[in-house]
């Protein structure tokens, strides 16, 4: 045990997770803090953050405590890195978490408002602008800092009817390989993780018939296009979690996107 704990422990790191109440920041926000993390959630709602917390079965603390602001707000997420530096000492990792779709359409009927809305959550909100102020932040204070992300299954085969969606999570993917050259010789490490399909708020309709409890065409399409034959638990996210999170553990692993997501992309016929 004193070797694990020595491998993945985390004790006196500090952490950001933007998009920290959702459903996989919730499953994140668990795992780190019961490895010794402090944790800071960044959302957009405190009512999301106040359910977040309950789920965490943890109110507020000095070790885990929450924010509400749109990471799409280069001034507001400098302010609130501030803030989070002041509450914790200084901030060692970043989860990018902010992400989502909002709708599918044929190409030819593609909102294009909405497809700038959805470019702009992923791709800006969700990595560039944090990435740039906990970067420059890091280089100041010359710490090694850690930026995780989330790429999607999206990012190397498109998804039908989710144009912004497939073209957002590509350009995630290509731009934390760059990130992770252009902040190697800061020691700052840059990788993401690529779920495959967990069912969530935003999902579970799309998958799973409400009437009827089973899966709908689209679910179905999706399990049979893994090997695995079901869909993730959140929990399965937990070791690639920690795996990242620990210098000990990846210290010399940067630009990699890991797939959990039952063998979807290795799947032939």
């Amino acid at each position: 045990m004193n070797y694990l704990k020595k491998m993945f422990g985390l004790e006196g790191k500090s952490i950001v997770i933007t998009g920290g109440a959702g459903a996989i920041g919730i499953t994140m926000a668990n795992t780190l803090l019961k490895a010794g993390a402090n944790v800071m959630l960044w959302s957009r709602s405190q009512e999301s953050l106040d359910e977040a917390f309950e789920k965490l079965n943890n109110p507020p603390t000095s070790r885990c405590q929450g924010l509400t602001l749109d990471t799409g707000d280069e001034g507001a997420v400098r302010d609130y890195l501030k803030f989070s530096i002041d509450q914790f000492g200084r901030i060692d990792i970043l989860i990018n978490g902010v992400g989502g779709n909002l709708g599918t359409s044929p190409l030819l009927e593609t909102d294009m408002e909405q497809f700038s809305q959805v470019m702009q959550m992923n791709l800006m909100a969700g990595m560039m602008i944090p990435t740039k102020a906990f970067c420059k932040y890091w280089i100041e204070k010359d710490i090694k800092g850690n930026i995780i992300n989330f790429t999607s299954i999206a990012s190397y085969q498109p998804l039908s009817g989710v144009w912004a969606y497939n073209a957002s999570k590509a350009a995630v993917l290509s731009l934390t390989q760059g990130a992770a050259n252009e902040f190697a010789s800061f020691g700052i490490r840059v990788n993401a993780i690529t779920p495959g399909f967990f069912i969530g708020k935003q999902n579970k309709d799309l998958l799973i018939n409400k009437k009827t409890g089973g899966f709908t065409n689209r679910g179905q399409a999706i399990i049979a296009k893994t090997p695995f034959e079901r869909f993730g638990s959140m929990e399965e996210l937990e070791g690639v979690i920690l795996f990242l999170a620990s210098d000990r553990a990846s210290g010399f692993v940067t630009g990699v996107s890991i797939p959990v997501d039952g063998g979807f992309l290795i799947h032939n016929i």
